[in-house]
C-alpha cells in the first residue's frame, strides 16, 4: 500500500470512529439507559478517543466492552440496536498496513 493509501485508510478509520462515538454518545446521554450501561458505554467512548492507540486497537477494545454490555437483560431495546449499529461501524475499522 502506498503512503497516500495508508494515510487515506487512517483517515477513513478515524471518520468511522468519530461516527461510532457520536452514536454511542446518544446512548450514554439518555436517561432511559440504566446507569451501569451508560458507564460502560462512556468507557468505550473514552477508549475510542485514546490517541496513544492505533484505530484498530481502539475499535477492538471498544467492541469487546460493547459486546459484553449488549447482552445485559436490562438494556432498553433502542440502546441495544444503537450499540449494535456502532459495533458494526467499528468492525469495519482495519489497520492500515
Amino acid at each position: 500500500m502506498t503512503m497516500s493509501g495508508k494515510a487515506q485508510k487512517n483517515k477513513d478509520n478515524e471518520e468511522k470512529i468519530v461516527r461510532a462515538v457520536a452514536v454511542l454518545q446518544s446512548v450514554a446521554d439518555s436517561n432511559i439507559t440504566p446507569r451501569n450501561i451508560r458507564k460502560i458505554v462512556k468507557d468505550a467512548v473514552t477508549m475510542l478517543q485514546n490517541p496513544s492507540l492505533t484505530p484498530g486497537v481502539r475499535a477492538a477494545n471498544a467492541i469487546s466492552l460493547l459486546d459484553e454490555v449488549s447482552q445485559d437483560p436490562n438494556m432498553p431495546s433502542f440502546a441495544r440496536v444503537t450499540i449494535w449499529n456502532a459495533v458494526s461501524t467499528l468492525e469495519s475499522v482495519r489497520e492500515a498496513v
